[in-house]
């Protein structure tokens, strides 16, 4: 008996039935199919397909922003969430991740824990250029540095590692932030991430600076000797938004247990003033990896 070589054309299909295929690709996948056929791109636009790419929490998110998404279909939400937006009052943004469709948010200066900075003498709060959010703070001047960060895993996108990012810039007056390594870590329940960052800008090659790496890299190895084996040395990245990010860690988000993320950078080893620290908030993002 012959098998039947007849192929079933998808167009052919039940717009109900394209739209679950449909939804177990990406959204840039799902609208680079709706050229197929008109039933496709009926299919491809249809909100019970993009409602399947939103997160599950999205009527909640929209209730939570600053300026809730006024929108015509799912499809056009999905779209409009790309941007960062504020919610809780300015507080938080929310985002979906063009590249993963996953959850991300930034905690403002305003939601961290940083020592001393309802004190003036220390710490400036104040309106800052190209932020997202209503203000930020600067540090004045301090001996003891140490700004952490929490959130609950059920805020973020299930089946998902997440990198936690501070997020700052460094006034033109900063002083004695290099002088010796800052300690990052992330920790979610049992499980911590640590590692060591200079805060620092890598303003190119020459004489000087090589001289200041050989200190540097003394102090990071003396820093070591003093915390556990194994940390991570990171380092401070720009931004196409014009600030610095630095990578306190990385954690894994199950989706099945509500676990708070602890997330710190501190410097308090060094017993020295430093100042001109510009922190805008902490970002919460998923990470790429490349095979």
């Amino acid at each position: 008996m012959m098998a039947d070589k007849r192929e079933m054309k998808l167009d052919l299909l039940p717009e109900d039935c394209i739209v679950q295929i449909l939804s177990f690709t990406s959204p840039h996948d799902a609208s680079q199919l709706s050229l197929v056929s008109t039933m496709v791109r009926d299919a491809a636009l249809s909100d019970l397909l993009w409602e399947k790419f939103l997160p599950s929490d999205y009527r909640e998110i929209n209730e939570r922003l600053v300026l809730p998404i006024v929108f015509t279909s799912k499809k056009e939400l999905f779209l409009k969430l790309f941007k960062p937006l504020l919610i809780d009052g300015g507080s938080k943004s929310f985002s979906i991740d063009r590249t993963t469709s996953k959850k991300c948010y930034m905690l403002s200066a305003r939601e961290l824990s940083i020592t001393w900075s309802t004190n003036p003498l220390y710490w400036c709060w104040k309106p800052l250029l190209h932020s997202r959010f209503p203000e930020g703070v600067e540090l004045i001047m301090v001996c003891w540095l140490e700004i952490k960060g929490k959130i609950n895993t059920r805020m973020l996108s299930p089946r998902t590692t997440y990198g936690a990012y501070l997020i700052v810039n460094l006034a033109g007056r900063a002083f004695g932030l290099d002088s010796w390594p800052s300690e990052v870590s992330v920790k979610v329940g049992d499980h911590e991430s640590k590692g060591i960052v200079c805060l620092r800008r890598n303003n190119g090659n020459n004489r000087k600076q090589e001289l200041e790496m050989v200190i540097m890299r003394h102090r990071v190895e003396t820093l070591r000797s003093r915390v556990d084996r194994g940390d991570q040395e990171h380092v401070l990245c720009e931004r196409d938004d014009g600030w610095l990010e630095i990578e306190l860690g990385e954690f894994y988000c199950d989706g099945v247990n509500d676990k708070q993320v602890t997330m710190c950078l501190r410097e308090i080893k060094g017993q020295h003033l430093k100042g001109g620290l510009i922190v805008e908030g902490i970002e919460l993002r998923p990470k790429y990896f490349i095979n």
